[in-house]
């Protein structure tokens, strides 16, 4: 899966997870660009995405996402593997 796919599938699940329509994400999207984006909806947006893309995440690797590029390219080389 490309990178472009995978960005157009993290916008759709931020939109249904955030329940905001008007969410456009772009790699440097962070928390602190989306308003309704705390650490409870963060949460369920990593639930969304291991459930979507059938991967698991370690604790560390969420940890270590600065923003949403970093969570594609952690979805893309989860799917290379």
């Amino acid at each position: 899966m490309e990178q472009q796919q995978i960005m157009e599938q993290l916008n759709k699940i931020f939109v249904d997870v955030l329940d905001n329509e008007d969410i456009k994400l772009t790699e440097a999207t962070t928390a602190n660009d989306v308003e309704e984006w705390d650490s409870l909806y963060h949460i369920q947006l990593v639930v969304a995405i291991e459930k979507y893309f059938k991967v698991k995440f370690t604790a560390s690797e969420i940890q270590s996402w600065k923003n949403v590029g970093d969570m594609a390219n952690a979805v893309k080389s989860k799917l290379a593997a």
